[in-house]
């Protein structure tokens, strides 16, 4: 990347799901799919246990972890549609994989920050059942 290239905003999505997937895996997750679609509803990343089966939505900023943003936190981009359409696809997902594991939904926030033009990890923060039962 030049130095007056800024990555664009697949570049920043797909530098989040890396962090996410390498969050995950620390955890003992391992990845079963990236960016799959169920009826023009995405997935960003489905990650397996022994026990758990985790659909994860990432959602990447450049900006500070716990510093004020006129955006908010990068969950709050994940409002009721989001919402109804990741629940649909992992529905639609668990008819064409069944599985005994326990399926949950996770929200994944991503900060980076820029040394230079190089984006670099801040923190990666997972919120567990996101959405919560339904």
């Amino acid at each position: 990347m030049s130095i007056y290239e800024k990555p664009d905003k697949l570049t920043v999505g797909r530098l989040g799901e890396d962090a996410a997937v390498a969050y995950y895996e620390k955890q003992g997750y391992r990845m079963v799919g990236r960016n799959l679609y169920f009826s023009h509803r995405e997935l960003d990343l489905v990650m397996e246990n022994d026990v758990s089966l985790v659909f994860v939505e990432v959602k990447t900023r450049k900006q500070t972890f716990g510093e004020p943003s006129p955006f908010g936190r990068p969950a709050m981009a994940v409002g009721r549609e989001k919402q109804r359409n990741t629940i649909l696809a992992a529905e639609a997902y668990l008819r064409a994989h069944p599985t005994k594991k326990q399926p949950r939904i996770d929200v994944v926030e991503v900060y980076i920050s820029y040394h230079g033009n190089e984006p670099v990890i801040d923190e990666v923060f997972c919120i567990r059942n996101a959405f919560g039962k339904r």
